[in-house]
């Protein structure tokens, strides 16, 4: 995407955790509509009509990656429910399928369609300037010039990811903590400039050397597995960083973090921080090693916006995520929560509220010196 996009942004977060590689489709995308109403328990009786509907094209990890597109599906659901919304999805494969779902929904009377991913920048601004009357909303991106019908939603994902860097900091016993990501991108990225600046802060004020590999922001580079599909890859990944030393490790890359998971809990100690949505939740046959997770709310955007479609408060341009509006954050502790001592607790909502009241400032990839 063209470097004037990322400086017009600077300060807000592009962020996300997007992509996934592009694989060949073995058949044409179709659309998947989820039932908003329970399926009746005594005589079958007619449902009440749909009022509007809402039209998810996921990026190419697929509706059920356990993280972005899943999260933001749940949105989707959540929206139909409360509004009495048909909810709908395609996914794409392939990068080539994003303009042609697109095209689809134009076809299928969505009155809100949702794109989900920085990728689908490009298809999504085509279709809302070719069809000024529908309105969309992309996630994890937002445009240089005007598009008036494009609720445009982006994170502040570093800011959940300081808190995370800062428990990881207090949690390891190595004094290493790692870290990965899909492809260098920002939306990937800015979960680890948060989270090394969070690693930071802590030795700051512990007197720590806690190391985090895989991650330079000063380079503004580090490792990458190059797609968000391949847990192969991922546990690779996972593996050598935890051969380098590190008892923690965060990947940012999507489904390619299930490896990462699966290469941790072959090594007893070992913790996972995840991103998006709370992994203790969304993969649980990993709770066992789950130190935390980066929240990005997803859910509650897709939700947010189909509503101000229901009650014509719907308007284009720049949404932005962040702790002070409740939409980042991290998860609960779970199983460690007994191992996290009450003053790094107190602590945490400390650094929390610092950040929100601009004590601690926080950089993004985009606003890193």
């Amino acid at each position: 995407m063209k470097k004037n996009i990322f400086k017009l942004l600077s300060g807000f977060v592009l962020v996300a955790l997007v992509l996934a590689a592009c694989t060949p489709a073995t058949q044409a995308p179709t659309a998947t509509t989820a039932p908003t109403q329970p399926p009746p328990t005594a005589a079958p009786t007619t449902a009440p009509a749909f009022t509007g509907k809402v039209c998810e094209v996921t990026d190419t990890g697929g509706v059920d990656d356990k993280s972005f597109n899943a999260t933001a599906w749940a949105g989707a659901q959540g929206a139909g429910k409360t509004l009495n919304w048909e909810a709908a999805y395609l996914e794409s494969k392939q990068q080539t399928d994003y303009e042609k779902n697109i095209n689809e929904f134009l076809g299928s009377d969505c009155d809100l369609i949702v794109t989900v991913g920085f990728l689908l920048g490009d298809a999504t601004s085509a279709a809302a300037k070719a069809n000024p009357d529908q309105k969309f909303q992309i996630l994890d991106f937002a445009y240089a010039d005007p598009h008036d019908n494009v609720w445009q939603q982006v994170y502040a994902t570093q800011e959940g990811a300081f808190l995370a860097g800062y428990v990881a900091a207090s949690q390891t016993k190595t004094g290493k903590v790692g870290t990965f990501g899909g492809i260098n991108i920002p939306p990937v990225a800015d979960f680890m400039v948060g989270f090394q600046e969070g690693i930071e802060y802590y030795n700051a004020q512990h007197g720590t050397s806690v190391e985090l590999l895989g991650w330079d922001n000063a380079n503004k580079d580090g490792l990458f597995t190059g797609d968000f599909s391949d847990q192969d890859k991922g546990k690779t990944f996972g593996q050598n960083l935890i051969d380098e030393g590190a008892d923690i490790v965060m990947p940012v890359a999507g489904p390619v973090g299930l490896g990462t998971a699966a290469a941790v809990k072959e090594n007893p100690g070992v913790m996972l921080i995840g991103v998006d949505t709370d992994w203790f939740v969304s993969a649980p046959e990993y709770q066992d090693i789950v130190l935390t997770s980066v929240l990005k709310h997803l859910e509650l955007s897709v939700q947010s916006a189909a509503k101000a479609v229901a009650d014509g408060s719907f308007k284009g341009g720049l949404q932005v995520a962040t702790l002070a509006n409740g939409e980042i954050g991290i998860a609960p502790f779970h199983d460690f929560d007994a191992a996290v001592p009450q003053s790094l607790k107190d602590e945490l909502k400390q650094v929390t509220q610092d950040i929100i009241d601009g004590k601690i400032k926080v950089n993004s990839f985009s606003t890193l010196p």
